[in-house]
This record gives structure tokens, C-alpha cells and sequence, in this order.
């Protein structure tokens, strides 16, 4: 059951309110394009690295790929968290994938050409929304990495076709809640996370219910919930390419 008033959060937000939201482009000056983006107590570093090369399965098409890696430093948590060192383990590869799904949703791919653009994630720390935070940070790197191949004269213009921000949204104690912490995640009845245009076209929703079913209603209001949310979102991502004189030409 959803109640229709919230009650206190632990950091003292109305449910409809995000985390404040910080991204710092520029934050690793030998990548093609970087940032720091912080969400609450959420830290993620995001580079883009331009790669004159394909998978094999696009060698030879003349179009491009972006990918995506993730990974969470070993004390980004309260408890250390053990290296991958064998690989990454089954949720490390759902959310690469989950990434590079959303960024390659805005990129016309056949425009970047014969190359690759790959997007690190690192979670510096982390305390609910590292892959919502990843997505939105990963596009700002990878607009300032496009940015720079149409300055540098490797391509006429920049292949980005529209932005693509996440956030989350859930169930707790009974209320609809944008944008949860970890004290309110690892209890969330419901954990949805939201994929979105900055033209509010939806690219990816992920939603489970950890205990009781939810219907059709709760859905919308959080699908709703999600959507003000992700136009907050694109407008910080918009400020940061400004900082960074970036004038992508985008929709919306």
C-alpha cells in the first residue's frame, strides 16, 4: 500500500526531492573528457577515452561503437570492497552494460565513425544511485570527449543526438521517494531505476519489487516522480558543458 504522505526521510528531504547534484567536468585533464559528479554522499569519477578501433563485429562498417566499464574503489563503502581481479562479477557487468545501453542510446554511431568511445565509471564512494549517478556523469564525459574530436578536426560535427540521465525511484515505509540513499535502498519494498531522454523519452526502466506487489498506479506515480527528477538532472548536465564551453546543439 502507498500512502499518500510521506514520512521523514533520514536526510530530511520532501519525497520529491533529489540529492544535491554536483558535476565538475575537467576532473582528469589527460582524458578526452571527464568529470566528477556527486550525488548526496555518492562520488563517481567518469572518463572517456577515444579509441581508433572497433569490436570486430563493426570492423569494416564505418560505424562506431561506445561501451562502458564499472567498477567501485575498495573502500567506497563502509566495508572494503575485494578487486575484481578475475573479471567482473555478475551485477559489475549488468551495470556496464546498463551504461553503455544508455549512452549509445543519444550517439549517432555511424557518425563517430570507425572508432570507439569508452566511458570508465569509478565510484569513489558510495551510498545508494552509483549507476543512475555513472549514466548521467558518463554522458557529460562523453559529450566533452566528442566536443573534442569536432575541435580537434577529427570529425565535422559531434555525433551526440540528445542527452540521457537515471535516477531512482522506490517504495519506502510506504511512500514514493526520489532518488534513494542506502538507508533507504537496502529497505526499499519497491527500487526502480529510470533511464531517460532530456527530451523525456524513455531509454531504460528497471523496476522490482522486493516484497509485496505493486499495481499500475504506483508505477505512473513513480514513473512521474522519476520524470521531474530527470529534467533536474539534464539541466545540471547542461550547466556543466557550459562550464566546460561546450554549445552542443541538442533537442528539448
Amino acid at each position: 500500500m502507498v500512502e499518500s504522505r510521506a514520512p521523514a526521510r533520514p536526510d530530511g528531504r520532501r519525497a520529491h526531492q533529489l540529492r544535491p547534484v554536483t558535476i565538475e567536468p575537467g576532473w582528469l585533464p589527460d582524458a578526452e573528457g571527464s568529470v566528477l559528479i556527486t550525488a548526496g554522499h555518492t562520488r563517481v569519477v567518469c572518463s572517456a577515452t577515444v579509441q581508433e578501433a572497433v569490436p570486430p563485429f563493426l570492423k569494416g562498417t564505418g560505424r562506431g561503437w561506445v561501451t562502458a566499464e564499472y567498477a567501485m574503489l575498495p573502500r567506497s563503502s563502509p566495508q572494503r570492497i575485494e578487486r575484481e581481479r578475475r573479471g567482473p562479477g555478475g551485477r559489475t557487468q549488468e551495470i556496464q552494460r546498463l551504461i553503455g545501453r544508455s549512452l549509445r542510446a543519444v550517439v549517432d554511431l555511424a557518425g563517430l565513425g570507425e572508432r570507439s568511445i569508452l566511458i570508465d565509471c569509478d565510484v569513489l564512494r558510495a551510498d545508494g544511485g552509483t549507476r543512475t549517478a555513472s549514466i548521467t556523469g558518463g554522458w557529460v564525459a562523453l559529450a566533452l570527449a566528442c566536443d573534442r574530436l569536432v575541435r580537434t578536426e577529427v570529425l565535422e560535427r559531434s555525433p551526440v543526438t540528445g542527452s540521457v540521465a537515471a535516477v531512482s525511484v522506490g517504495i519506502v515505509d510506504g511512500a514514493i521517494v526520489l532518488d534513494l540513499p542506502y538507508a533507504e535502498d537496502h529497505r526499499a519494498a519497491v527500487d526502480l531505476n529510470l533511464v531517460m531522454t532530456g527530451t523525456g523519452q524513455y531509454v531504460e526502466v528497471q523496476g522490482t519489487a522486493e516484497g509485496e506487489p505493486f499495481d499500475g498506479r504506483a508505477l505512473e506515480r513513480m514513473l512521474a516522480l522519476g520524470r521531474s527528477g530527470i529534467r533536474h538532472l539534464t539541466r545540471v548536465q547542461r550547466q556543466a558543458l557550459h562550464q566546460a564551453g561546450v554549445r552542443l546543439r541538442l533537442p528539448g
